[in-house]
């Protein structure tokens, strides 16, 4: 039987995170647009409220928040208070996932405690794309090469949030080349260690709160016991970790989409032409009605894919098809919002135009729509 009604806990997680994104993150979103610095006070609020750590287990010091659709719930609030924020918060639980996932014992002992110190920040970062390995992630240069009793970590990451102010890094990185997707290995990398450095910050469209930068690699000791999981099992672990993450990506779309149509719907209200509040003419009122449409769609789409993960379920096609749909209508939903307000939703005094750019990257981070649309036809190719 299908029951679409939140349960108590699930109510007061959405609470709770909407509540953090309009008294923390809405006061400050267009400051940080503006001068594209990480919110480090912000960061700091969030790692005091758990929400840098809420869904790692309670036996490494995190929230033990389980439950796919309840973390659909906080991406999709968190987003709609801002999308730059909200990725520089919710990267942590990216880096944090493959350790949970592949680590064994000792690595979660050692490395998630540090995520879920409230007090003390501590920012992680999954580094998996180079200059030359976005999409076609088996065309990673970085090298993984073992030296007796540990390994030598050479390469370059790029566009990685975080990359070059955490303090902690997920790094992807080939043992044999001629392996292709065979060869790649996970592996911890602390950037206090030697020949871990700081590459260029990106200057970007959108999301300018969150920092996106190059991570340097030259001669890094790797100790053995920071490999994750077995040696080239490191892209079936990537894989596993996007299943979990593309509905996140989906209800973060559909947090920014709202958020414009919200202040598009109050603008329409208020915005007196001929005569008349424009909410009153066909044309916007129809546009209104798609935009409400498609936001409640992509959210429908998130929480399945979401839910089938709860069951255990595979979901490489419904996360694709979420994300995917998701991002597709974020880009959409926010354009129209610009159109309705006119001339004065083009305008940076109106915080329309910021989620239009926002949105943008929702159609590009962790598979393009594009990417989806290929693992999409893959799936019903094999079938």
């Amino acid at each position: 039987m299908i029951d679409f009604k939140l349960t108590d806990e699930q109510h007061q997680v959405k609470e709770w995170a909407h509540e953090f994104a309009e008294r923390e993150i809405r006061p400050v979103a267009a400051h940080y647009d503006e001068c594209e610095e990480t919110p480090w006070e912000v960061l700091k609020k969030a790692a005091k409220q758990g929400f840098l750590s809420y869904g790692i287990p309670e036996e490494y010091g995190g929230g033990g928040l389980t439950g796919s659709v309840t973390h659909l719930l906080i991406t999709e609030e968190l987003f709609w208070g801002c999308a730059g924020i909200a990725t520089a918060m919710m990267i942590n639980g990216l880096a944090a996932m493959p350790i949970v996932m592949m680590g064994n014992e000792a690595q979660k002992r050692k490395y998630l405690p540090r995520f879920c110190d409230g007090d003390k920040l501590h920012l992680g970062a999954y580094a998996l794309t180079e200059p030359e390995a976005g999409s076609d992630a088996a065309s990673i240069k970085t090298r993984l090469v073992r030296k007796q009793d540990r390994y030598v970590l050479n390469g370059q990451k790029r566009f990685i949030t975080n990359g070059g102010i955490a303090d902690t890094y997920v790094v992807f990185a080939t043992e044999d080349p001629s392996q292709g997707y065979a060869g790649i290995s996970a592996c911890v990398v602390e950037a206090g260690w030697s020949g871990v450095k700081a590459g260029k910050k990106e200057r970007k469209m959108g999301i300018r709160a969150s920092h996106t930068g190059d991570v340097i690699f030259e001669d890094v000791e790797v100790p053995c016991e920071n490999l994750l999981g077995q040696p080239g099992h490191g892209f079936i672990g990537a894989m596993r970790v996007f299943e979990a993450t593309r509905p996140g990506v989906a209800a973060g779309a559909v947090g920014v989409a709202r958020a414009a149509y919200e202040y598009a719907l109050q603008y329409a209200k208020e915005r007196v032409q001929f005569g008349k509040p424009i909410v009153s003419k066909q044309a916007v009122r129809f546009m209104l009605a798609d935009m409400l449409m498609q936001i409640d769609a992509a959210r429908l789409l998130a929480w399945r894919a979401g839910w089938l993960l709860d069951q255990g379920q595979p979901n490489n096609l419904e996360a694709s098809l979420a994300k995917a749909f998701a991002a597709d209508m974020a880009q959409k939903v926010t354009s129209d919002a610009v159109q309705i307000l006119g001339g004065y939703g083009y305008m940076r005094d109106y915080p329309v135009e910021k989620w239009m750019r926002d949105a943008k990257i929702l159609q590009i981070y962790e598979g393009t729509s594009q990417i989806q649309r290929v693992v999409i036809s893959q799936i019903l190719a094999a079938e």
